[in-house]
C-alpha cells in the first residue's frame, strides 16, 4: 500500500509532474538490450586482470614480472611503479572529498599492501586463462606486518601503524607520534555535565556495527582505449563519467582534456561506484599494450576489494525529564575507514542528533584507518550507523518514561526555525507531518501477534544540489531531447524527460532523455548526494524555459506583435494581442518546421551551482516476530513515511523507499564482513554474505509526505538516501520490544538473539 499526503498550500495544476509514466529506459533493460559495462566491447580488446595481496598486512620488498611478461599471449604487466607518485592532494566531488594520494594508493599498491584483496599488479593479455596463468607467474616477495581489523584495536596503543605520516587532525595540538586514528570531529552546545544533572532518567549504551556491502547486482566493468596521440576512451560503470575523468587524469597525470569517459547503464552503486578502482588501471594496461583493455571484476574482488561502509562502536548517552524533554545527549562515535583516511564519520556526527531540537550536547567522531578495504558512500553515508545508536537511545528513554515513541519524538522535534545540531536553521521541512502520518496510519494502531515486537525509529540527510548542465533540443517534428550528464540510478531519465514535458506542455513520450559523455555535455557532479532530480532538474527546467522563451519569441515575430502578447500554454503559443484576434494557437511541431527560416534550431543549454537542496525526514514503523526457537526475526510489516517535497514520478520515489528499506533490513539483521584471524574476508561472496531477498520481507508501504521545496520548480527533495536511514534502529526497537532485551550489536542474527533470550530467561 503507498499513499501521498499532500499539503494543502502544494496543490497546483500539473499534467505530467506527478504521474506515472513507463521508464523510457525500460523496454532496453527488461529485454537485456541495455548496456551494460560488461557488455561493451572493442575489436583487438585485451582482457585485463588483477593480483591482489593475499596478506592484511605487508610490505612489498620485491616484484619480479619478467616470466609473465615471457608468457606468449600477455601483451602488458604494470605495476605501480606504472602510476606516477602523487602528493596529498584533497578533491572535492561527490558525498565525499578524496585524497588523490590514497586514491592513487588504493589504485595499486606502493610499498606496502594494506588490506587482503589490494591491488599490487596487474595483466593485460588476449584471454582470460592467459591472464590468469600471467598473474600465477608474477612472483612478489612480502614481508609480513602485525595487522589491525577492528576499530578500537586500531586505535590502541602500540596498534599496528598503517601509515607513518599520520598525525590525527582535528584536536587542539598536533600529536607527538603517528596514529591510525586520522581525525578527531567535534560539535558541542550548552552544558551538557549541567543538563545531565537536571534530568530525571538518564539512558547510556555502548552499540556496534559491522562493515556491510552495498551489494549492487552488477561488479565494477570497464573498457578502456589509449591512442597513438595520447587521447585516451573510457566506457565504465559509474555514478559519474566526469568523475572517472578526474579521477582518471589524476592517477595517471593526465589532463582531464585527454581523457573522454562515456557512461554505460549502472546495475547498482548506492554510493559504492563514486570513485575508481579499474578504470586507471585499465587505461594503463592500454598504454602499455597498445591495445583497448576490458577488465571486470569477479564477486570476490568486488567484496575484497571495494569500498564497503563503515564498521563502528558507538557510546551514546541521553537524559530526559520526566514529561519526555530530552535535557542532554553525548555521542562518541569511532568509525572504521579501511586502509586509507576517509570514513563517513564526518557526516554522522552532524546527522546523529538533526532530528531533535537539544540546547545541550557534545558529538565527538573519530576517524579510524585499519587493515581492511577503504571504505566507499552508501547510501546518506554514516547516516544509518549513527541513528542505529541514537534511535535505541531514544527509544529506551522512551520504554523507561513509559512514553508512547511517537509523543516522545514529537516533543523534541525540530520544526521549520529550529537550528539544527549541526549548524543550519531548517526551513520549509516535513518532519513532524512525517510523524503524524505514521501516527494516523492503521499500521500504528494494529494489534500485535504473539513472539511480535513493533519499533520506530526516525532519521534525516542533507541532500545536496552541486554542478549540473542540461540541454534541450527540439527536433524539427516537434519532439524534444533532453541531454544532462548524470547516470540514470534510480529513474532519473524519467523525471528530467517529465520536468522537461511539463515545462514545454508536451507528452512525455515526446520527450527523450539522453546522458552524454563528458565530451557532449558541460560538467555535471556524479549521480549522490539525492541530488539529480533537484539539481540536475532544476538545470532542465531552465534550459526548457528558455526554449519556451525562444518560441514565443518567433510566435511573436510571425504575428508581428511583442513577445509579452504572446503566452506558451499546452505546448502552443497563444496570441492575446486584442488587435489580433484572428491569429489561431501555433502549435510547437508548427513552429518546429519553420525553425529553418525563423533563425534556426532552437535549443537551449544551461549550467548551474544549485542551491537550496531540501532536507529530507523519514519515519519507519517496523514489525518483527521472533521464533522463540531459533531467535531467527522475521519482519511482517513495514510502513516508511517521508517528507519528499514533491513526487515527480511517485512510482519511482515509492521504489526508492522501498529499496532503502529492504537494505536497511539486511544490515539490521544479517548483513557483516566477516574476517579470519588473518584479516582475510571469508564471506565475499552473495552465498556466504547474506542480503535479503523477496521471501525475506513483507510488502512494503510508503506514505509520501508533500512539503515542497520552494528553490525547485516543482518542490522536489532528495529521496534516495533518507530511507536507508532508520530502518536499522526501527528493526532492532521492534526486537527489544518483542523479547524485552536491548540488542545493542548489528547484525541480529539467529544465533544472537537466541543467546539474548535465553540470558533473559536464565
Amino acid at each position: 500500500m503507498s499513499e501521498t499526503l499532500e499539503k494543502p498550500a502544494a496543490a497546483a495544476v500539473l499534467n505530467v509532474v506527478g504521474t506515472r509514466p513507463i521508464r523510457p529506459d525500460g523496454a532496453d533493460k527488461v529485454t537485456g538490450r541495455a548496456t551494460y559495462g560488461a557488455d561493451f566491447n572493442m575489436p583487438g580488446q585485451l582482457v585485463g586482470k588483477i593480483l591482489r595481496s593475499p596478506h592484511a598486512h605487508a610490505r612489498i620488498v620485491s616484484i619480479d614480472a619478467g616470466k609473465a611478461r615471457g608468457l606468449p599471449g600477455v601483451k602488458a604487466v604494470v605495476t605501480a611503479a606504472d602510476f606516477p607518485d602523487l602528493a596529498s592532494e584533497m578533491h572535492e566531488g561527490g558525498e565525499q572529498a578524496s585524497n588523490l594520494r590514497d586514491l592513487s594508493l588504493n589504485v595499486m599498491a606502493r610499498g606496502k599492501a594494506l588490506y587482503d584483496g589490494h591491488a599490487v599488479a596487474a595483466v593485460a593479455a588476449v584471454s582470460t586463462e592467459v591472464a590468469d596463468a600471467a598473474l600465477a607467474l608474477i612472483k612478489v616477495t612480502y614481508e609480513v606486518l602485525p595487522h589491525v581489523t577492528e576499530v578500537e584495536d586500531a586505535m590502541a596503543s602500540g596498534a599496528p601503524l598503517l601509515h607513518a605520516h599520520l598525525f590525527t587532525e582535528g584536536l587542539p595540538a598536533k600529536p607527538a607520534s603517528a596514529s591510525n586514528i586520522a581525525r578527531r570531529h567535534y560539535n558541542e552546545r550548552g552544558d551538557i555535565a549541567q543538563a545531565f544533572a537536571a534530568a530525571d532518567v538518564v539512558v547510556e549504551q555502548r552499540y556496534t556495527t559491522q562493515a556491510v556491502h552495498q551489494g549492487y547486482i552488477e561488479p565494477h566493468a570497464c573498457v578502456a582505449a589509449w591512442a597513438e596521440d595520447g587521447r585516451c576512451e573510457v566506457w565504465s560503470s559509474s555514478q559519474g563519467q566526469f568523475m572517472v575523468r578526474t579521477y582518471c587524469a589524476k592517477v595517471l597525470g593526465r589532463e582531464i582534456s585527454d581523457i573522454r569517459v562515456t557512461p554505460a547503464e549502472i546495475g547498482g552503486g548506492f554510493g559504492g561506484k563514486t570513485t575508481v578502482y579499474l578504470e586507471p588501471v585499465a587505461l594503463a594496461l592500454s598504454r602499455a599494450s597498445g591495445h583497448p583493455v576490458k577488465m571486470v571484476m569477479s564477486r570476490d574482488e568486488v567484496f575484497r576489494a571495494t569500498g564497503p561502509t563503515s564498521g563502528s562502536v558507538m557510546h551514546v548517552k541521553l537524559g530526559a525529564t520526566a514529561d519526555g524533554t530530552i535535557t542532554a545527549a553525548k555521542v562518541e562515535l569511532k568509525f572504521q575507514a579501511g586502509a586509507f583516511p576517509g570514513s563517513p564519520v564526518g557526516a554522522a556526527c552532524m546527522t546523529a542528533l538533526a532530528c531533535y531540537d537539544l540546547a545541550n550536547f557534545t558529538i565527538t567522531g573519530w576517524d579510524v584507518v585499519t587493515n581492511t578495504p577503504k571504505v566507499a558512500a552508501y547510501r546518506a553515508p554514516g547516516a544509518p550507523i549513527v541513528a542505529f545508536a541514537v534511535e535505541s537511545a531514544v527509544d529506551e528513554l522512551a520504554v523507561k518514561l513509559g512514553m508512547d515513541p511517537i509523543a516522545i519524538r514529537e516533543k523534541n522535534a525540530v520544526h521549520n526555525g529550529t537550528k539544527a545540531a549541526y549548524g543550519p536553521t531548517f526551513q520549509n521541512i516535513g518532519y513532524v507531518e512525517t510523524l503524524a502520518a505514521i501516527r494516523d496510519s492503521d499500521h500504528y494502531k494494529a494489534p500485535l501477534g504473539r513472539n511480535q515486537g513493533r519499533g520506530l525509529a526516525v532519521g534525516f540527510w542533507f541532500n545536496i544540489g552541486g554542478e549540473s548542465t542540461a540541454a534541450v533540443h527540439i527536433g524539427e517534428d516537434g519532439s524534444a531531447v533532453v541531454v544532462t550528464g548524470n547516470p540514470d540510478i534510480g529513474g532519473s531519465r524519467a523525471s528530467m524527460a517529465m520536468m522537461a514535458a511539463e515545462t514545454l506542455g508536451l507528452p512525455v513520450e515526446r520527450v527523450r532523455p539522453m546522458i552524454a559523455d563528458t565530451a557532449s555535455i558541460g560538467y555535471s557532479m556524479l549521480t549522490g548526494g539525492s541530488r539529480t532530480t533537484f539539481a540536475t532538474g532544476m538545470a532542465v527546467v531552465q534550459a526548457a524555459e528558455q526554449v519556451v522563451a525562444e518560441l514565443r519569441k518567433r510566435a511573436a515575430k510571425l504575428w508581428e506583435t511583442t513577445v509579452e502578447q504572446v503566452e506558451w500554454k499546452g505546448g502552443q503559443a497563444r496570441c492575446l494581442d486584442p488587435a489580433k484576434p484572428d491569429k489561431k494557437p501555433l502549435t510547437l511541431e508548427a513552429l518546429a518546421a519553420q525553425s529553418g527560416r525563423m533563425g534556426g534550431p532552437i535549443s537551449a543549454q544551461v549550467s548551474l551551482n544549485a542551491q537550496g537542496a531540501g532536507p529530507g525526514f523519514g519515519v519507519h514503523l517496523c514489525d518483527v516476530e521472533v521464533d522463540p526457537d531459533t531467535g531467527r526475526v522475521d519482519v511482517v510489516r513495514y510502513t516508511a513515511a517521508q517528507d519528499v517535497g514533491k513526487a515527480i514520478h511517485p512510482a519511482y520515489v515509492e521504489g526508492q523507499v522501498q529499496g532503502g528499506v529492504a537494505q536497511g533490513v539486511g544490515w539490521a539483521l544479517n548483513e557483516a564482513y566477516i574476517f579470519d584471524r588473518d584479516g582475510k574476508m571469508e564471506n565475499a561472496g552473495f552465498l556466504d554474505y547474506r542480503m535479503p531477498v523477496a521471501s525475506d520481507l513483507p510488502m512494503l508501504d510508503t506514505i509520501l509526505v508533500e512539503v515542497p521545496n520552494p528553490r525547485h520548480p516543482f518542490g522536489a527533495k532528495g529521496v534516495g538516501e533518507v530511507p536507508i536511514v532508520p530502518p536499522l534502529a526501527a528493526v532492532a526497537n521492534a526486537v527489544r520490544a518483542a523479547i524485552g532485551v536491548r540488542m545493542p550489536d548489528l547484525p541480529l542474527s539467529p544465533p544472537v538473539v537466541l543467546a539474548a533470550m535465553d540470558r533473559r530467561q536464565g
